[in-house]
């Protein structure tokens, strides 16, 4: 069990679109549009989790038309995303809008998150400690992914807001904005390197 939480806990704080975007959210919008958003991606995620574990994501996705719809939108969001972080300038502006995402962006942008699929494959098909007692095995995994999941989140909206009250060198800014989206866009070769 000690096994699969660091698992989880490695697997979720690396950089991907939602820990990434949550900081984001929490530099340009504050707060509250973080918590907000962060709640979007924690039904998302849930969402994703119930999809694993009922078995609809692998039906969906060994219809080869439809993995490569969910591929394609997937790829198209997260490249459009790490060039709004890299073309930031020197403000810390990962994310540019009017108006902050909210929970139903939080949950739309899990629905094409290829790590969360990924992650949560891996999680839950691997790192058995249960395997007399499967049921207890899926809760007890909910439960240490969610009370890991939150923390990390939490975390990354605190650095998002702590990035924009520290009124950094423009260097320094440029410097976040271009590793951030390095970040993304290694998320998205990985993607393309696990589709092929």
């Amino acid at each position: 069990m000690l096994t699969f939480a660091a698992a989880v806990f490695f697997l979720i704080i690396t950089p991907g679109p939602g820990v990434l975007s949550t900081a984001g959210v929490g530099a340009a919008f504050g707060r509250q549009a973080g918590l907000r958003y962060v709640t979007g991606l924690f039904i998302g995620t849930n969402l994703v989790l119930a999809a694993v574990i009922t078995g609809l994501t692998a039906a969906l996705l060994a219809d080869e038309r439809f993995r490569v719809i969910l591929f394609g939108a997937s790829v198209c969001y997260l490249g459009y995303l790490a060039l709004r972080i890299a073309f930031a300038g020197s403000k810390v502006a990962f994310i540019e809008r009017q108006a902050p995402p909210g929970i139903l962006g939080g949950v739309a942008l899990q629905a094409i998150n290829p790590k969360a699929y990924a992650v949560n494959t891996a999680l839950m098909s691997g790192f058995g400690f249960m395997p007399q007692n499967l049921p207890v095995e899926i809760a007890l995994k909910l439960v240490i992914m969610n009370a890991i999941w939150i923390p990390i989140h939490l975390a990354w909206l605190w650095l998002g807001i702590t990035l924009k009250r520290m009124n950094l060198p423009q260097r320094t800014q440029r410097a976040i904005n271009i590793a951030m989206a390095t970040s993304m866009m290694i998320v998205v070769a990985l993607a393309a390197f696990s589709q092929s």
